[in-house]
């Protein structure tokens, strides 16, 4: 048994197949399949189960797995602790962000980061609240850029970065439009559109709107701010942004409006392991990015 067995294992649980779990490790099929029945035979436990359709993880087999992901975790933190010792600015990072925030913070914050770290190797992903979560306690990430707070992260360190307000946005010729701020009772009465199920933003729309009488569209299940900004600019009824998301002033069809205060706003926050070998650095990237926004 080596890492590179681990490595293999892991790949087909998470593709369900060995050809594209082979072309994951760069390795060819029989090579990838000769190690795991050698590895099966080793500890004496059918692991996957094969057919010509998929291969599934049995029940005993997934507790291999899982404690292979373990391995895997810790082996590659033992790498990066030696790394940071010989030079804690150097090294990868991979840096998660939700869909809804991504977009418009990464370009703020990520010439900073270059900037403060240059021998640093910044890598992203973008998913939705729950996976970017798992892939956080696997290991897969080293922190995460979310909206606090969030279930079940007793095993995270979470830092709030900043508060951001939200803003209305509404075609042009709408009413609302021509208002200089708007008040939340100026919803009531108004057709809402949201981001469908699965995004966290959907839910402060929501805890917001309960606020009000607001008629939310059950018709429309927007996928990202991009199709919400579009639907809403031809008319078919109004959403709420975040103030990053949304350009401010009024352009040929939308138009974007603040708050009055108390603006309603959610919290942004950096989220990394407790056991973290780059906690160091990620408290050091929580100061850059309250003191880029403070300012």
């Amino acid at each position: 048994m080596n890492l590179k067995d681990l490595h293999y294992l892991v790949a087909v649980a998470d593709l369900h197949h060995f050809g594209k779990a082979a072309e994951r490790c760069h390795v060819s099929q029989p090579t990838l399949s000769m190690q795991l029945k050698k590895l099966e035979e080793t500890l004496g436990v059918c692991i996957f189960e094969r057919n010509q359709k998929q291969v599934v993880t049995t029940p005993e087999g997934q507790a291999i797995v899982d404690q292979a992901r373990v391995v895997l975790r810790e082996t590659e933190e033992l790498r990066q602790i030696a790394l940071q010792l010989r030079d804690p600015g150097a090294g990868k990072f991979r840096l998660g962000a939700i869909p809804t925030l991504g977009p418009y913070l990464l370009p703020h914050i990520l010439p900073l980061f270059k900037k403060t770290f240059p021998k640093m190797q910044f890598f992203l992903h973008e998913c939705q609240t729950q996976e970017i979560l798992t892939l956080l306690k696997q290991g897969q990430l080293d922190a995460v850029l979310l909206a606090l707070p969030v279930e079940g992260t007793d095993a995270f360190i979470e830092r709030t970065l900043f508060e951001e307000p939200f803003v209305l946005a509404t075609n042009k010729d709408h009413p609302l439009a021509k208002n200089k701020t708007i008040m939340l009772d100026d919803l009531t009465g108004q057709n809402m559109l949201l981001l469908g199920e699965g995004h966290c933003l959907k839910d402060h729309a929501l805890s917001i709107c309960q606020r009000v009488d607001v008629n939310r569209d059950e018709r429309f299940q927007g996928t990202s701010l991009e199709t919400l900004r579009h639907t809403v600019a031809m008319g078919q009824g109004i959403t709420l942004l975040p103030e990053l998301a949304a350009p401010f002033g009024q352009s040929n069809t939308l138009a974007i409006t603040p708050f009055a205060d108390p603006k309603p706003t959610r919290t942004i926050g950096l989220c990394w392991r407790a056991t973290s070998s780059k906690k160091a650095l990620c408290k050091d990237m929580v100061t850059l990015i309250r003191d880029q926004f403070s300012s």
